[in-house]
């Protein structure tokens, strides 16, 4: 696949969906509860992406999953976890979280800290197999180790040193100097790639983003992104059919 026959949709910061609960204040890039945007149900296999602010002490009480793989990257903060597969801990920034949901679990989350809101960005993707025995990971990531460098988070590849999911998706970080240019090449054939702008200001194959800008990009098997300030991306490469 040529470059030139991309696919693209721009997903502004601002036509995201809003939820404002008080100890919660969320941003939906698809739909999600409430919101609803036929033109925003899911990017392939990624199916959702909340941009959560979690008040301090504040939480979601105990709630069902199943046949969903659940990736939460904590941004600000800190997230405790406790499931009913036994795990209890805490994710903070710079960690990344993965739960398997399968057959079935419920789990509890909420910011321990009383005084500090969290942001945490929380996302599902249509798992490859389904009702598989439910899982839960989580791992360490250091910025210094993607510093104009691609950094993979998750992925279905046992020889990447990342966090296993059930899926042919990819989860990487990048954080850019201002005037930096990468290119992102796909893993697989029939993927796609939805990039998150967490900081700053890139310019994606000729599109300008900034600050929670998303853009999604198919029919390609590399994206050319160039830094106009110094930025922090999330890239999610996925399937571009689901189940």
């Amino acid at each position: 696949m040529e470059t030139s026959t991309a696919k693209i949709k721009i997903y502004p910061a601002n036509q995201r969906g809003k939820a404002d609960h008080g100890w919660l204040k969320a941003n939906f890039s698809f739909s999600f509860a409430h919101y609803y945007d036929p033109e925003k149900i899911q990017f392939g296999a990624l199916r959702v992406l909340n941009d959560d602010l979690i008040a301090g002490g504040m939480g979601f009480g105990t709630h069902p999953h199943d046949n969903m793989e659940i990736v939460t990257v904590p941004l600000k903060g800190a997230l405790a976890h406790k499931d009913s597969m036994g795990n209890a801990s805490s994710i903070h920034a710079g960690d990344v979280q993965i739960m398997s949901a399968g057959t079935g679990v419920t789990h509890s989350e909420f910011n321990p800290n009383p005084n500090d809101e969290a942001n945490t960005l929380q996302i599902w993707v249509f798992p490859k197999e389904l009702n598989i025995k439910p899982r839960y990971d989580q791992r360490t990531f250091y910025a210094e180790d993607r510093k104009n460098k691609f950094q993979v988070l998750v992925s279905p590849d046992p020889a990447d040193a990342a966090l296993w999911i059930n899926q042919d998706a990819y989860f990487t970080r990048i954080d850019l100097d201002e005037q930096v240019v990468k290119e992102y090449t796909l893993h697989k054939t029939g993927n796609g790639v939805y990039v998150f702008v967490i900081q700053g200001n890139v310019q994606i194959e000729g599109k300008e983003l900034g600050k929670r800008d998303a853009i999604g990009l198919w029919n390609t098997d590399k994206v050319q992104i160039q830094a106009l300030s110094s930025a922090e991306l999330l890239l999610i490469e996925v399937p571009m059919t689901s189940r």
